[in-house]
């Protein structure tokens, strides 16, 4: 058997060692992040047949609205084209890539959701915050 004094010793250098990783825990939990890094926004097109594309990191500024992450997503290598009509409270989307509304109720449509919240204005005047993402999907009506 071991003596009392090492079995103090290691229980000492274990209790030493969780004290060390909790303050460096909280240390790295308070560590400003680099100015600008949480600055982005995610778009995710999902095209109805099992298909989707992403787009991340897309800028964000105070004010931005779906429209501007759209817009920003067309000038990436791979991103999307999209078409509208409208402006303001009454754009609608009504194409993505080469996927266009079909009209109507219970036929496919685009649909957007902000943060997994079924969106309840014109994409064109919803203002996002920093790391929203954005869902566009085609489906019949929110989703059914």
């Amino acid at each position: 058997m071991g003596s009392p004094l090492g079995s103090r010793s290691i229980s000492r250098r274990v209790a030493l060692l969780a004290a060390a990783l909790l303050v460096v825990a909280a240390a790295w939990a308070t560590c400003p992040v680099a100015a600008g890094a949480d600055d982005t926004i995610r778009l995710i097109v999902d095209y109805g047949d099992g298909a989707s594309k992403t787009v991340a990191n897309l800028p964000w500024a105070k004010g931005n609205t779906i429209l501007d992450a759209m817009k920003a997503a067309t000038a990436r290598p791979h991103g999307i084209s999209f078409s509208y009509t409208g402006s303001g409270d009454s754009a609608v989307l009504t194409k993505i890539d080469d996927v266009q509304n079909e009209g109507g109720a219970g036929r496919k449509n685009w649909q957007y959701w902000v943060n997994g919240t079924y969106g309840d204005r014109s994409f064109a005047v919803f203002e996002l915050q920093a790391q929203d993402t954005i869902v566009w999907r085609f489906t019949t009506e929110q989703g059914k």
